[in-house]
């Protein structure tokens, strides 16, 4: 069974959602994405190979993608990539099958369960044209039964190696419509059905001015459900913005009294060893710039004073002499260099903020 993870991996490749797949691959750097889903057992690299992406096919690549993992019937990417370009011609071989060739030279003569290479589905397109330029000068019934038996070998081979059962395509995510996208969705519903009432109504105005009475009503309800519709998105985003305060707040909250428990005066006599994980990050699995917003959190950037009491305390914390001093004897050895150099590039960002500030 698939793990949530490779479910919104599988999504975004048939959805062909580049951006996304890019971002949460670079999120889950540890994901593998040599992984089976379907009856058919087919990997994320076998359906953006069906689905004809070639962007989407690179960027698999470039994270480990497998060119030699086959599915339920021994068919390769490659495999697929070929069927593609036996039906799309010389694009789809461009797109697919050069970079599957370049990156994977043993797939071409990788076999699947009936023995057919990709090879093999290579050849048969090279010689395809062949074929119907020594017909051209034929009879026409010749000429049509060759046509004929073409396009039966090739509904065969695209049912044997490039098609989908409708159960490989399940669903891939838990997460539900929230009320932002229902309230998007309802307006565009709203608007297209009053477009086509207002085509209707001019239709029928001049013969029947109580029938355009009547929908004049209608228009007006249609206009109090969009200001109520827009009511309520309004309030929606107000809760959110309240929620993410409250998280901001919270983390910022977490964060201090980490550092409190963690950087307290007699903590040099302890003899704790402290990992990556047991330094109080204000964000651990953020980036920089993120646990920077988090030591910052709540105040206000154009209170300068303020601000720059704040920030040259959070410099004092986290500058590398100072940290090495109180902390860097519990350091344990496996974790030292990444904690060393995640404190140095924090104290970067501040020193950078604190120069901006006297600009």
């Amino acid at each position: 069974m698939m793990s949530r993870k490779q479910k919104r991996v599988v999504r975004y490749v048939k959805e062909g959602s580049l951006l996304k797949l890019k971002s949460y691959l670079r999120k889950h750097s540890d994901l593998d994405v040599n992984f089976s889903q379907g009856k058919k057992l087919r990997s994320p690299l076998h359906l953006a190979c069906s689905s004809g992406d070639d962007a989407v096919l690179r960027l698999l690549l470039k994270h480990g993608a497998d060119g030699l993992q086959k599915d339920r019937k021994g068919n390769t990417p490659l495999h697929v990539a070929a069927n593609r370009a036996l039906k799309h011609g010389k694009r789809a071989y461009e797109d697919l099958v050069v970079p599957l060739r370049k990156r994977f030279p043993d797939a071409m003569n990788a076999s699947n369960n009936q023995g057919v290479t990709p090879q093999d589905l290579l050849q048969w397109m090279r010689d395809e044209p062949a074929v119907g330029m020594t017909n051209q000068s034929k009879g026409d019934p010749e000429k049509d039964w060759l046509e004929k038996l073409m396009g039966a070998c090739e509904d065969e081979f695209f049912e044997t190696f490039g098609t989908y059962d409708g159960d490989d395509f399940l669903p891939v995510d838990d997460d539900e419509e929230d009320f932002g996208d229902w309230a998007d969705r309802i307006r565009k519903e709203y608007y297209d059905r009053k477009y086509a009432d207002a085509q209707r109504m001019a239709a029928s105005c001049s013969s029947s001015k109580k029938k355009c009475k009547k929908e004049r009503g209608e228009e007006q309800s249609y206009k109090q459900l969009h200001e109520k519709l827009q009511k309520e998105h309004e309030e929606y985003l107000a809760r959110a913005l309240r929620k993410e305060e409250e998280i901001g707040m919270v983390k910022k909250r977490r964060y201090d009294e980490r550092c409190a428990a963690t950087f307290q005066v007699d903590s040099s006599a302890s003899t704790i060893k402290l990992s990556f994980n047991d330094i109080p990050w204000p964000a651990p699995q953020g980036t920089v710039q993120e646990m920077v917003n988090v030591m910052l959190y709540g105040v206000d950037r154009k209170d300068v004073q303020v601000f720059r009491k704040l920030l040259r305390r959070q410099q004092a914390l986290w500058h590398p002499d100072k940290f090495a001093q109180r902390c860097g004897t519990k350091l344990e050895e496996k974790d030292k260099q990444r904690i060393l150099d995640t404190v140095t590039a924090l104290s970067q960002e501040l020193n950078r903020l604190a120069q901006s500030l006297r600009a």
